[in-house]
């Protein structure tokens, strides 16, 4: 090795030797639950579907607010002819990972129902007017039947006052 002089100091070495005290330690798994590659996968596509089913939600309030607000009176910022519908709506989908019967995965997209609650009030309220036309009529068929019978004895009643 090579040396260097310096008047004030000792010499320098430009190469001094070390002791290895401690070697590179090999990388070794953590102690924690270690997850498979499948698993994760099982997991990742359960958050696509779960993410899938907040922004369904999240589609469905923006139509909920749009319906309310063309339902309010118009406001100032808005130009009349677009106060009757605020939104348009088209096809909507979003993405959903469906599982096959060979334990397989199919990324694939799934339909925003977009009407499905205005069908469904429709179809309640068209229930509920059939339920209520049968309750009528059933109700008039009693007063009828109960109208006639009184009828029946206030006829006979009076025939027999006429007789008498």
């Amino acid at each position: 090795m090579k040396k260097i002089q310096d008047t004030d100091k000792k010499p320098i070495l430009l190469f001094q030797p070390t002791s290895v005290i401690t070697a590179i330690v090999p990388l070794q798994p953590q102690e924690e639950k270690i997850i498979s590659e499948r698993e994760r996968f099982i997991t990742q596509v359960e958050r696509i579907n779960q993410m899938a089913e907040e922004l369904e939600a999240a589609i469905l309030e923006l139509k909920a607010i749009s319906n309310t607000l063309n339902t309010q009176k118009p406001y100032p910022f808005l130009i009349k002819e677009l106060c009757k519908n605020i939104c348009q709506y088209f096809a909507v989908r979003v993405p959903w990972v469906k599982r096959k019967s060979n334990e397989s995965f199919i990324l694939t997209t799934r339909k925003v129902d977009l009407f499905r609650a205005e069908r469904e009030a429709a179809l309640l309220a068209q229930q509920l007017r059939q339920q209520t036309k049968k309750r009528l009529a059933s109700q008039r068929h009693r007063k009828n039947n109960n109208g006639a019978k009184a009828d029946t004895k206030h006829f006979f009643k009076k025939v027999l006052v006429n007789k008498s």
